[in-house]
């Protein structure tokens, strides 16, 4: 059977996360949906990360089984029309090995954090930005992150219902940049790792938050991260600032 990798965009807002379940909405229901308009199912695809609740993906990558030969192009136009009106896009897809597997192979995922520093309501971008209504220094909250970066043992970033074997990681990156929009003043995180914890980059976000209006010194990041307790991490983020915006792989399957 020909395998198909597919870079997918979605909007998390309407949804129960990526992963299929019983009962609510989910963007791995709506994508094995739409194949199963093209051929006969079941269709279980896997893809490179497991995104909560109202997370949003900008390059999320899966892979599917297809019983026959299709154009890629095709297969990402007819999966387009069948997936509307639900806010997910394939936006590009490959034909791949039998054995590439788009969890297994990645080499590293890329998440972008979006906070909008603004009093007023956000209308264009509600639901697409973590909001606060205060300013946040930057230069605190880089300072805090850079005692998180490298190998850790990241336990009091980690959900208690975090199902990884180990809370021992390695975060390659973690920037903190201040970007002018047309909506307001963001600050975005630019986080990095070959794999990560349930909920480590919202965590991550949450106390740097603390760092960036004063509640915390940097250095107390670091006591965060020594202490080794779920209880010393500060308040986790709201999950819709938050985008999986890319994964890597050895050989980029999409060509780019």
């Amino acid at each position: 059977m020909p395998r198909y990798a597919l870079k997918i965009e979605y909007h998390g807002k309407p949804f129960a996360g990526w992963q299929r379940q019983k009962g609510p909405a989910t963007v791995q229901e709506a994508v094995e949906t739409a194949l199963a308009c093209l051929e006969p199912g079941p269709f279980t695809i896997a893809a490179a990360g497991r995104t909560d609740a109202g997370v949003h993906a900008l390059g999320q990558v899966a892979h599917c089984d297809m019983a026959r030969d299709w154009d890629p192009f095709r297969l990402s136009e007819a999966l387009n029309y069948h997936l509307k009106p639900a806010p997910v896009a394939v936006t590009a897809c490959a034909r791949v090995a039998d054995d590439w597997h788009a969890r297994f192979s990645a080499t590293g995922r890329q998440y972008l954090f979006r906070v909008l520093m603004r009093r007023a309501p956000a209308t264009h971008q509600a639901g697409l930005v973590w909001q606060v209504r205060h300013e946040l220094d930057v230069d605190a909250m880089r300072a805090g992150a850079a005692h998180l970066i490298g190998r850790h043992d990241f336990t009091t970033f980690r959900s208690s219902i975090c199902q990884a074997d180990s809370p021992v990681k390695t975060l390659d990156r973690l920037d903190v940049a201040a970007v002018e929009t047309p909506f307001g003043p963001e600050v975005h995180f630019d986080v990095r790792a070959r794999s990560f914890l349930h909920n480590q980059v919202r965590s991550f976000v949450g106390t740097l938050e603390r760092v960036g209006n004063g509640a915390w010194h940097s250095d107390q990041v670091r006591g965060a991260l020594e202490a080794c307790d779920r209880a010393a991490c500060g308040p986790v983020s709201p999950p819709e600032g938050l985008y999986l915006r890319h994964v890597t792989y050895p050989t980029d399957p999409f060509g780019a």
